[in-house]
């Protein structure tokens, strides 16, 4: 038998509340549950330590203003312009290849190897699984011509040794294979998602229009993952100027051939710990932080990133 307050709320839960704002309000809650954890662990370990760095950028080791005076002397330190350059080289090569093959791969998979896209997205994510230290001593292994196992091909280079491999002019292309091999997949099973997203109906109207696969591809699918692709180039190109573990390596491997302070970050751990210039590393993690920053505005704005549809 129902009870005198279903009889007399009959829009309401025997409790006299709505069922659907009941949901609304714990689902709001547990939002700001989530959001809340990621915000305290942002303050603590984003906002905190940017706050403290851009402190130390400005004052001396005693704690005493300097303004821009650290800024000017890393600047004019004679590694600086090599270290920034020579990962400037990098960036440009690792992201127009990050961004040419993973969106081309990523329709290959979805336009072509539907049947198989299963295990050939989880062969592509494999080598994300590598850690960083693990990923580069195992290419430190095959750039050698002498234990690796594509020895002839480096040879056809007319490479004999170790170190004419990590020559300084190849360390550029290396570091960009390296940086593929380990992070492409990933990307290229989010652009695969994002091209899932796309309406069927849109590819069936171009086809019945007469479109074939290069149209699609180019006229539709690629300009609606405009947005995805902005995303990726914010992050790789956030996560190619931390370049550090790759060239440390490879440096130590090379018994100093390669110049420990061959990227930006190296750099820093050079003021940081060998010159025990802890502001001065804080100025180079500052110019590092104002370039991504810049970079990604400027992708935010042309890609219309948080536009609204």
């Amino acid at each position: 038998m129902a009870s005198a307050t279903e009889h007399r709320h009959p829009g309401r839960s025997p409790v006299g509340r709505n069922p659907g704002r009941w949901r609304a309000d714990h689902g709001t809650k547990a939002a700001y549950g989530f959001v809340g954890g990621y915000a305290v662990l942002l303050v603590l370990f984003g906002i905190v330590p940017l706050g403290y760095a851009l402190w130390m950028s400005v004052t001396n080791h005693k704690g005493q203003l300097v303004g821009l005076g650290n800024f000017v002397r890393v600047f004019e330190d004679y590694r600086f312009l090599s270290a920034f350059g020579n990962v400037a080289i990098f960036l440009v090569e690792w992201l127009v290849t990050l961004m040419v093959l993973v969106i081309a791969l990523a329709l290959l998979l979805h336009n072509r190897m539907r049947r198989t896209a299963r295990v050939v997205r989880f062969l592509y994510y494999l080598p994300g699984a590598f850690a960083g230290a693990a990923s580069v001593l195992l290419w430190l292994i095959l750039l050698d011509p002498v234990a690796s196992p594509i020895g002839p091909l480096l040879e056809l280079f007319g490479w004999q040794t170790f170190n004419e491999v990590i020559a300084p002019d190849n360390l550029p292309p290396i570091f960009m294979v390296i940086a593929f091999w380990t992070g492409a997949g990933s990307w290229i099973v989010i652009m695969y998602g994002a091209l899932n997203g796309i309406p069927n109906e849109v590819i069936e109207q171009a086809k019945i229009d007469g479109a074939n696969g290069w149209q699609i591809a180019l006229r539709i699918q690629i300009p609606m993952l405009s947005r995805w692709i902005a995303y990726m180039l914010i992050l790789a190109f956030a996560a190619g100027t931390q370049l550090f573990v790759e060239p440390q390596l490879v440096s130590t491997a090379s018994g100093g051939q390669v110049s420990d302070s061959w990227s930006p970050n190296q750099l820093a751990y050079q003021f940081a710990f060998a010159a025990a210039d802890v502001n001065g590393a804080a100025a180079i993690s500052v110019y590092l932080l104002v370039i991504s920053l810049g970079c990604a505005a400027l992708v935010v704005f042309k890609a219309r990133l948080f536009d609204k549809d």
